[in-house]
């Protein structure tokens, strides 16, 4: 059962809630449109990218809990989550404590950190943020959950508990909750998170835990909320792009490790932590200093685009919906077709809101293609069977039509750019 899958209405609702309540009742703003379908497109990219690397990530738990694991926790076979409830208890302490450590070594080791580093790009912090994940994560942190298959915890039980503890990490990333009291010495709460998503020199590399926070407590990594984090990263993206932003540390740790002098040092970066060098190589990029009057990185686009870029978004979010729904009894062409639609409209969203010159000729290939496709295939390759016919065909066809037209109404604004 995709728990998440399920739970993304749920996640929507949030987000318009918080967004009304910051708005009106704090009088806050915690939400930017450009931010928020960055963090949109992010998560879109992680789930559907998931849908082909999550067969084999979960193949070496299968593996090692079906040909050494040392007790049967009662489930009656393979995918049977009948287990007895201390077995349940004793998987999520456990798995618990192996995210606290995963989360923690992808901090402090290069190679995690590039998995990682996605979630932690936004300079706010709103539930939207929640949803920005790195779609390499998981090959990195699968490793860390082995000793739990080798105990015997059945993966059914592993499975479910690893979905709760993500779901229950969305609720955590707000602005609009203060601390909880008592709660706060057990739980992970927003204001725990809040200080993990800090790049303040104190709050860096601190409170790792997922639905627990005993674990930092106990193993030195705790820091409490002193005043209001800064929120991203020490080297800040500065950019829209969703596709760069999965990629640009590996793209940076490979222009390191060209750089090195010594070849054993282009090994070794990918094992040190991130603040480390090959000799010889200095960092281009600095930190920069949050002082006061800091900006956050934006630019300014038409209300036209970014209407634009939320129907879109919306859009592709509902084909994304149904595609990893469904995924698993597509053919694989179509499958690889489907994604890279998908992606390709995210990747065009982050143009439209960079103003990058390419973006209207992209997007207008974007959407023949997606036309194209909608129209041979019918809503069968994102998963929606009952979008078919000809009222399907008719809607696919104003829709693309229109869209050319207003994009095409707005290429001033790119060309400018472009200048």
């Amino acid at each position: 059962m995709n728990y998440v899958l399920l739970a993304i209405p749920v996640f929507f609702l949030l987000i318009g809630i918080e967004w009304l309540v910051s708005a009106l009742v704090l009088r806050r703003a915690v939400y930017r449109i450009n931010d928020s379908i960055n963090d949109i497109s992010m998560g879109i990219i992680d789930q559907v990218g998931g849908a082909f690397l999550k067969t084999l990530v979960f193949a070496g738990y299968l593996y090692v809990w079906d040909t050494w694991r040392v007790l049967d926790m009662g489930a009656a076979h393979l995918w049977d989550p009948r287990a007895p409830i201390i077995v349940w208890a004793a998987c999520f302490l456990g798995q618990d404590l192996m995210y606290y450590w995963a989360h923690r070594v992808s901090h402090e080791m290069n190679l995690g950190w590039a998995t990682h580093i996605a979630h932690h790009q936004s300079e706010e912090f709103n539930f939207a943020v929640a949803l920005r994940q790195g779609v390499f994560q998981g090959l990195f942190f699968w490793v860390f959950y082995l000793p739990l298959a080798f105990v015997g915890f059945p993966p059914a039980v592993f499975a479910a508990v690893t979905q709760f503890n993500a779901l229950y990490q969305f609720w955590i990333h707000t602005r609009t909750i203060g601390k909880l009291g008592p709660l706060e010495w057990v739980l992970n709460t927003p204001s725990h998170h809040r200080v993990h998503h800090g790049c303040n020199a104190k709050y860096i590399d601190r409170n790792h835990g997922g639905t627990l926070i005993v674990w930092d407590r106990l193993f030195g990594t705790f820091q409490v909320e002193e005043e209001e984090p800064q929120y991203g990263i020490v080297t800040p993206l500065k950019s829209w792009n969703p596709v760069w932003g999965q990629v640009h540390y590996f793209v940076k740790l490979f222009e390191t490790a060209r750089r090195a002098r010594d070849w054993r040092d282009c090994v070794r970066l990918w094992f040190k932590p991130p603040a480390w060098r090959p000799e010889g190589v200095e960092d281009d990029a600095a930190p920069e200093t949050r002082r006061p009057g800091y900006r956050k990185y934006d630019m300014r686009t038409s209300r036209g685009l970014a209407a634009y870029a939320a129907v879109h978004l919306t859009i592709i979010l509902v084909f994304a919906v149904g595609f990893i729904g469904a995924e698993g009894s597509m053919a694989v062409g179509e499958r690889i077709l489907a994604a890279l639609l998908i992606f390709a409209t995210v990747l065009c969203l982050g143009g439209i809101f960079e103003a990058r010159w390419w973006t209207p000729y992209l997007e207008a290939a974007r959407l023949a293609a997606l036309g194209a496709a909608l129209l041979m295939y019918g809503g069968e390759l994102f998963g929606w069977p009952a979008y078919r016919g000809l009222p399907a065909a008719a809607v696919t066809l104003t829709a693309v039509a229109c869209s050319l037209v207003v994009l095409f109404a707005q290429r001033a604004r790119f060309v400018s750019a472009r200048q």
